[in-house]
């Protein structure tokens, strides 16, 4: 093997652009068979209500109308299930119907599903159908649904309590707090989330009468675990009868990983039909149907000695899961609490973690999952200590920071971190954004009446650890490789990174890589993209097939060549005896191999997966206007510990996208109900606020990569990063900003002009007192 100039390391451009550019990329909403017909979901406008459909015939008299689903039409299908509860948590899951029979739980819960010739007459079909609903009293809010007294959603779960769990000593920590020269807390609201990618959700699904067999083309991150739920717990039929492709996929952060209701509509109506059925989201119906994140509510403590060491934790952490349990939402708190201590050596720590229902979307998986909320909690609160003690918020991070030479380092919450040297990032972070020279800026803004602040965000975080991911190679008729694998792209790059991969191995331009993916009928298995694992997961699996597949290669040139094996190197495409010019192109292998088509393919999965914990720094300087209450940023720079990067470009991509999604969740998103009628009242990208080009910094980006000791390529997951640093750094600064000038302890993400403006005139009043 020879490194190669389209390698790992290289920052190649992806070669999934140019047709997504030119207008060529094929989303699920783009594929439309012929004689399709349309379909839409009727939703529930109550919160909380007991419902009688008194009339359904007059919908299916309606020209165009071609099928209506009721509850009462499907009674053999199976509910979504809930496959994330962790071992050791008691959780009774309540039964999430495909269609709500005679009770709805939140509202956009769904009804029936309407098929016509077209999408008009499809809606008109809904539009028809009689429906009396008896309101029951109703919760939003996961502290209001654990109150005394506050209505209640599942017998099942008293108080709405849906599970709890504890995690680390308290005997210990309690030890550590009764031995403490001072304790601080900070209660904070990481709020809920709607993902919002570019492409909605959709499916388009078709029956084969003579087969007896379903395709469903839809947007997934991972076609095998759509074909596992749906046959396995929904249909149930044999995963045989199911093929499940999923195209190009706009986004997925978690909450395209799993199925949702429609799947299993559709596929029932193209059987009943047998005619494809497509039906597509809305954007409004995206906020009503998919599920949400984030959503904690967190109140959490240090003990700390008198020199500013950190002696135990003890976190509350209230998670919302909505009306129903989504597919991992258990399991999404569960893997976050244990980054709780974060890059601390805290040598205590006891946390306590509610699940609790309420009158809402479900919650579930988004960008981080449950990581970020871990995060945000613990730098908030370590920047409070420091506020209180008035130590400087680099100083405290300093004193506390788990060294390089404790590595391999055992967390208080039973994490392992195999690598990590905090304070290198930290310092080089500082040294980018001018840490020493922030005082005179400062003092330039006071003379402009503006408020300035610099906030840290330093972060760990563990993934890669999902899989194990399968890859197959094939040498095409060309000398060109298919790679055929289980993870998704939705707009990653793999195909770039594993093409890259291959590159060292084969010297292979990136042109004469093709990647099969989203295919369960041309890929056997697949643990889909989720948790940042397709390239410390899929990535080690991609490189042993390819040693496998290059050995395949060297004992089909070795007849050719006249030469051992041992004697061949591959270089560029070509198998060449060492040291001559005497080789065989893949292309004349291609040719020799078809009556030994053993050794034209070859496969492989790394299976002793570990996660991996990338974790770096963010400082985040910003301005504010106090008569307005605006934020905007100064500065924001980025160094972050990836292990290794495999292309630079993609990587800061990803930090890139990482950091916006945090931007936007600390200045502005929110997802908003009524607590009266339990409306969502931010429904549309009319009253849900996402950043734009504009709310959008410069971004200073840097490794300093220090390699992971527990996966053979030296990786560490990136996908997720930018949106756990991003948080904490951006509200820290806000806070130091307000803190700096009116004495403002806290204020809670999103920091809008108006929640901003607010508290500077409780600070000013406060101050004057």
């Amino acid at each position: 093997m020879t490194l190669s100039k389209f390698g790992v390391g290289q920052a190649i451009f992806r070669s999934e652009d140019d047709p997504l550019l030119r207008g060529a990329g094929r989303y699920v909403a783009d594929h439309t068979p012929s004689g399709t017909l349309h379909a839409v979901v009727l939703r529930s406008t109550h919160a909380h209500a007991n419902f009688r459909i008194t009339d359904v015939e007059k919908a299916r008299a309606l020209p165009g109308v071609r099928l209506v689903l009721t509850a009462a039409d499907i009674p053999d299908l199976g509910p979504l299930p809930c496959q994330g509860v962790p071992e050791g948590v008691e959780v009774d899951i309540p039964f999430y119907p495909i269609l709500a029979r005679d009770q709805v739980l939140h509202v956009g819960d769904s009804i029936a599903f309407v098929v016509g010739d077209t999408l008009d007459a499809a809606r008109n079909g809904a539009e028809a159908i009689a429906i009396e609903y008896d309101a029951k009293p109703h919760v939003v809010g996961a502290e209001a649904a654990l109150a005394k007294g506050a209505p209640q959603i599942w017998p099942q779960a008293p108080g709405n309590l849906a599970f709890s769990f504890t995690l680390g000593d308290e005997a210990k920590t309690k030890a550590a707090f009764a031995g403490a020269a001072r304790t601080v807390s900070l209660k904070v609201v990481n709020q809920r989330l709607v993902t919002n990618y570019m492409d909605t959700r959709g499916v388009i699904a078709e029956y084969d009468d003579a087969t007896e067999r379903f395709t469903l083309t839809l947007g997934s991150q991972g076609s095998h675990i759509m074909q596992d739920v749906l046959c396995d717990d929904v249909l149930k039929i044999d995963k045989s009868r199911m093929r499940v492709i999923t195209p190009d996929v706009g986004g997925g952060f978690g909450t395209k990983l799993f199925p949702y209701r429609e799947y299993a509509l559709a596929a029932v109506a193209a059987q009943r039909l047998k005619k494809p059925v497509k039906w597509i989201s809305d954007r409004s119906e995206h906020f009503l149907a998919d599920s949400h994140g984030r959503d904690n509510i967190t109140t959490a403590t240090l003990a700390l000695n008198d020199k500013g060491k950190f002696l135990g934790l003890k976190v509350e952490t209230i998670a919302d899961m909505g009306a129903y349990l989504s597919c991992y939402a258990p399991y999404i708190p569960y893997v976050g609490v244990p980054m709780l201590p974060g890059v601390y050596d805290i040598p205590a720590c006891h946390i306590r973690v509610l699940g609790v229902y309420t009158n809402t979307v479900p919650v579930d998986a988004y960008r981080g999952a449950g990581r970020p909320e871990a995060a945000y909690v613990i730098e908030r609160l370590v920047d409070t200590v420091a506020r209180e003690l008035g130590i400087a918020t680099d100083t405290i991070r300093k004193r506390n920071f788990i060294k390089p030479s404790a590595m391999p380092y055992a967390t208080a919450t039973g994490k392992t971190y195999d690598t990590g040297e905090f304070l290198g990032h930290l310092e080089r972070a500082k040294e980018l954004a001018d840490w020493d020279g922030f005082n005179k800026r400062l003092a330039l803004s006071k003379k402009a009446g503006m408020l300035r602040g610099i906030g840290i965000g330093t972060y760990i975080e563990a993934c890669g650890g999902n899989g194990p991911e399968t890859a197959t190679l094939r040498l095409d008729p060309d000398g060109g490789i298919t790679l055929l694998i289980g993870s998704q792209s939705t707009g990653q790059g793999h195909q770039t990174a594993y093409a890259q991969l291959l590159a060292d191995e084969f010297g292979l331009p990136p042109e004469m890589v093709r990647m099969v993916q989203g295919d369960t009928d041309q890929i056997k298995t697949g643990a889909g993209t989720g948790g940042s694992s397709s390239i410390p997961a899929g990535g080690p699996s991609v490189v042993l097939a390819s040693k496998k597949l290059a050995e395949n290669l060297k004992t089909l040139a070795a007849d050719v060549l006249e030469a051992a094996p041992s004697d061949l190197e591959i270089v560029e495409g070509v198998v060449r005896v060492a040291g001559t010019d005497r080789s065989v192109p893949f292309a004349e292998l291609a040719r020799k191999g078809e009556t030994r088509p053993e050794l034209l393919t070859a496969a492989d999965a790394f299976k002793k997966l570990q996660a991996t914990y990338p974790n770096g720094t963010h400082v985040v300087e910003v301005e504010i206007d106090p008569a307005t209450g605006h934020t905007a940023f100064a500065n924001y720079v980025v160094v972050d510990d990836f292990g290794v990067s495999l292309n630079p470009l993609l990587l800061a991509g990803q930090v890139h996208g990482g950091a916006v999604q945090g931007i936007g969740q600390a200045l502005m998103e929110d997802t908003t109900y009524d607590a009266d009628t339990g409306q969502l009242l931010a429904a549309s990208l009319m009253d849900y606020a996402l950043p734009r080009a504009g709310d959008v910094p410069p971004f200073a980006f840097e490794t300093r990569n220090v390699p992971c000791k527990v996966n053979p390529l030296g990786v560490k997951g990136a996908g997720e990063a930018g949106a756990i640093g991003s948080c904490p750094a951006v509200m820290n600064a806000i806070v130091d900003a307000l803190w700096r000038a009116y004495r403002v302890r806290h204020i809670d993400m999103p920091a809008t002009p108006e929640r901003v403006w607010a508290a500077i005139e409780e600070g000013k009043r406060v101050h004057t007192l």
